[in-house]
Parts: structure tokens; sequence; C-alpha cells
């Protein structure tokens, strides 16, 4: 085996087919979207070069800018909440639960494999208003309160995605944190708990440090989905009130596809994608360091 695996055109043979695909299906497509965002036009009108007028358009649009703030504040907001909160489940599983843990952990994780489209329908019928009224503006009349129209402001639309993704996604995160929280030795924890750490002293000075690789992953992981997120919003409001509440993934593909502008479309991926490496290497470079030590 050592052999086969010494072998450079062993190696290459063996690994030609999966390359070959991997340049199709992510290299060349990646390559020619950056391509097309120095041009103008679509199949039917043809394209125009115009080198990076595309980019200073980005700059200058308005609702470009307020899908960029929409996309950076929702993985914001929803990473912290669905790591946090993913994290004391986490805890719970293994400190409080322990091997009675299995039911509850299906159960958070149950909504995880559900369609995001029929979990918009599903928040849709519960704040519903009107004839067909649903059970949060039951219980908001019941209380003497008046009906609220959640999804007529941008701040109730934004609130309900950021609800719903965190009842839908936060299970997952979890699980994926349950596992790290597996690795810790419990001869380290059983010795810190000898020494006195019980409680918050425990998570804070044992547990947490030595869970914060998984944990940083789990950041990176949240960050990068939340930034693209895409058919939440569209299914929950399309993107309204207006177009406040629309993403970049959302307002790139109405760019492209509804308005037929294929460069400036690919202007705003690569706006996207350069995003999203912004925000995996500001949580990734200090983090990485900080393990190291």
């Amino acid at each position: 085996m050592s052999r086969v695996f010494g072998d450079r055109k062993t190696i290459l043979i063996l690994l030609l087919p999966t390359l070959t695909i991997y340049v199709m299906l992510k290299v060349i497509p990646v390559a020619w979207s950056l391509g097309l965002s120095f041009f103008q036009g679509n199949t039917l009108r043809g394209f125009e070069f115009v080198g990076i007028e595309n980019f200073q358009t980005f700059l200058s649009d308005d609702a470009a800018l307020n899908s960029v703030w929409v996309s950076v504040f929702f993985a914001v907001v929803v990473t912290a909440a669905q790591v946090t909160f993913g994290y004391l489940l986490a805890l719970l599983y293994v400190f409080v639960l322990r091997k009675g843990s299995a039911f509850v952990r299906t159960a958070v994780f149950f909504p995880m494999v559900l369609p995001t489209v029929a979990v918009s329908l599903l928040f849709k019928s519960l704040i519903a208003v009107g004839e067909n009224q649903g059970p949060v503006n039951d219980a908001i009349n019941a209380f003497g309160g008046e009906s609220v129209e959640f999804l007529a402001s941008t701040s109730g639309t934004m609130t309900i995605a950021i609800v719903m993704t965190l009842w839908s996604s936060m299970g997952f995160y979890a699980v994926l944190l349950y596992t790290g929280l597996l690795d810790i030795p419990e001869e380290v924890v059983e010795s810190a708990r000898m020494d006195g750490a019980t409680g918050p002293r425990l998570v804070g000075y044992i547990i947490i440090p030595l869970s914060l690789p998984i944990l940083l992953s789990s950041i990176i992981f949240s960050l990068n989905a939340t930034l693209k997120v895409f058919d939440s919003l569209l299914a929950l409001n399309n993107g309204g009130p207006g177009t406040t509440t629309a993403p970049l993934t959302l307002y790139m593909y109405r760019t492209a596809f509804e308005y037929a502008e294929y460069g400036y479309g690919s202007t705003i991926a690569l706006a996207l994608t350069l995003l999203c490496l912004v925000f995996t290497l500001v949580v990734f470079r200090p983090s990485s360091k900080r393990v190291e030590d």
C-alpha cells in the first residue's frame, strides 16, 4: 500500500476524476461568473465590456447596499443566537440529561429536516391576521391587545425570520456542539470538580476553552450559511415590505434572472463571496492563534 501511495503517477490517476469534476462544477463556473462581472447585457442583447463600471454601480446602488446590510444583520444576529442557544442545549444534553437526552435531541433536531418553504408557511399561518387569524394574534387578543400584522413592517418581518431560522436550525448546532463536548476527557472534568470548579466556573474555565475549536467552527459555518440566506426571506414575505428585507442573494437573483442583467448579477455574487471570505477570516485568524496557544 505504501508503494502505491508513494507513486506520484498513481496518486494523480486516483485524484484526476475528482479534480476534473471539481474543476468543471466549481472552478469554471466561478471563473465564468468573475469574467461576466466586467460585462453588461445578456444572451439576447449581447454582452458589452464595461470594465469596473458594475463595481462602481454596486457601491452607489442604495438597494444593493441595503441588501448588504440585511444580509450582515441577519447573519450576525442569527449566528450569535443559534450558536449560543445551541451551546446551552449541548451543555444540557451532556451535564443534565446525559443518556436520557436522545429524545430531546431528536425533538429539537426535527425542524431541521423540514423544507424551508413549509416552515415559512407554518410561521405565516401562526401570525396571520383577519378571517384566518393565527394563534399568536389570538393570544394577543386574549390579553386585551390588538392583532399585529407582523409582516407589514421591516422589523416585524426580520423578527419572524430570525425566530423561524432559530427554531429550524438550532437543533443542528446543538447536536454539532454536543459531539464536540463529548470529546472532552471525563478525567479532566472530574479533576476540575475535585479542585472545586463547579457550575459556571467549570464551564467558563474548563468546558469552553476545551470546546473552543468546535465552537469557532460552528460560528464560521453559521455565518457562511446565514449570509447566503435566500429561501426563508423569499417565502416568508418575498423580501418585503417592498425590498427592505431582501438579502444580497435575493437581490442577485432578481438582477440576474428577472431583469436579465447577468453582468451586474455576477458583480453582486462576487461581493457576496468576498463578504463570506471576510467574515471567515475575521473569525478564523485570531481564533486559530488562540487555539494554538
